[in-house]
């Protein structure tokens, strides 16, 4: 995420059956690109799902390591970025939509709470346990140019044997 204040990381679905010991749950296994693939496909669904015109940044996913695991062989997919509505009143809109539609297909909202930035902006945090993903959407209405902050988070994925992984 960017620009935000808040005390509360992302959640991924903790307690789910063939987690791993830090509480991010096994996605099974997959080479880096499937892995990639299948979270840009989940933060496709979530642009779909803010329901309003709008446009979304450039940046794409990145590879992390999962803590408490072989950074060789077990890796996360994170894709960190911003939507930002045609017009600056649908930001609101698009909140409530992705409110509805993340309780629905699988989705399971886990948390909705203000956090300590000046604007005490909405944050939602929602999990995938069948697609072992979460995403972390903040609604920053109150500035110049509204927005939606949104973080794609995979689960621990296990490269096949002889996979190499970039970490990026």
């Amino acid at each position: 995420m960017t620009n935000d204040d808040t005390t509360k990381p992302p959640a991924t679905s903790a307690g789910t059956p063939g987690e791993t010991g830090s509480g991010i749950p096994d996605a099974g296994t997959a080479t880096v690109d499937e892995a990639v693939a299948s979270v840009k496909a989940v933060s496709s669904q979530i642009y779909d799902f803010t329901g309003v015109p709008g446009k979304a940044s450039e940046a794409g996913p990145g590879v992390k390591a999962c803590s408490g695991k072989d950074p060789e062989t077990h890796f996360q997919v994170y894709h960190p970025w911003n939507f930002e509505p045609d017009s600056g009143t649908d930001n609101d809109v698009a909140m409530k939509n992705l409110k509805e539609k993340l309780s629905t297909g699988g989705w399971v909202i886990k948390d909705s709470y203000r956090d300590n930035s000046p604007h005490r902006s909405l944050n939602l945090i929602a999990d995938n346990d069948s697609r072992k993903m979460s995403v972390w959407i903040v609604a920053y209405s109150k500035r110049a140019t509204p927005s939606l902050g949104i973080e794609v988070i995979s689960g621990c994925y296990r490269a096949p044997e002889g996979e190499t992984i970039k970490h990026f």
